[in-house]
């Protein structure tokens, strides 16, 4: 019988999530319902009780609800990882993010800058922004935005330029990918799936899980920015 399965998502590999929901519901019959947001909001969420049967999260968080009891252990499958990336409106000139020197250039002649407020990739570019000594400069320029709107306010040309895991930046219509920051500075946002405690339907988020790390899956995250890797 075909099952109704509930995923709550972090917004960081929301393309590969939401392309890997709609092949398994074709290939399964099962429906698939997909709710992406933080990764904090999604853990406050299911703390509280809400009720889920596939996360999808960055691995330390999804470890601490392995430890609370909230996602089973065994369940828990890496899905891959993504380096945090530079956005901008497509059509408009590549900026040069090739050298640290050349990323820090680009920061400071930038208008606008956009990042994930309360997200892993916007944390980490704010203390890198601190790290490479220019945050009075870029104060007024810095744009924290919502996880869901991020990426998609370059689009709408609000914001000049947007920093953020890689994988965010794939699939948003308007936004063209100029690559990823400098191998010195960069830093990994890992992705993984685990199946509820509490599952409505375990049988089928355990194949849904399965489906997010099998081999047959690799061409397809690695089109969206996710490099497959082993813990």
């Amino acid at each position: 019988m075909a099952a109704e399965i509930k995923v709550l998502s972090g917004n960081g590999a929301r393309a590969a999530i939401a392309e890997f929901a709609a092949r398994f519901q074709r290939a399964s019959g099962h429906k698939v319902n997909v709710e992406f947001h933080v990764n904090p909001e999604v853990k406050a969420k299911i703390e509280a009780g809400e009720a889920f049967d596939v996360a999808v999260l960055n691995p330390p968080v999804l470890d601490d609800l392995i430890k609370q009891g909230k996602v089973v252990a065994g369940t828990r499958a890496v899905i891959g990882r993504a380096g945090i990336g530079v956005g901008i409106r497509e059509g408009a000139s590549k900026p040069d993010i090739s050298s640290v020197a050349a990323f820090k250039r680009t920061l400071l002649n930038s208008k606008s800058v956009a990042y994930p407020a309360d997200g892993a990739s916007g944390k980490y570019f704010v203390g890198l922004v601190d790290r490479l000594g220019i945050a009075a400069e870029m104060k007024p320029k810095l744009r924290p935005m919502p996880g869901d709107y991020n990426v998609e306010v370059v689009a709408d040309g609000e914001v000049e330029l947007v920093v953020v895991v890689a994988s965010r930046i794939s699939g948003v219509r308007g936004v063209a990918l100029v690559g990823r920051i400098p191998e010195e500075l960069q830093t990994w946002i890992g992705f993984t799936a685990g199946v509820a405690a509490s599952a409505k339907q375990p049988e089928a988020a355990r194949a849904l899980v399965r489906f997010l790390v099998a081999p047959e899956a690799e061409p397809v995250i690695r089109s969206m920015g996710i490099e497959p890797f082993v813990e």
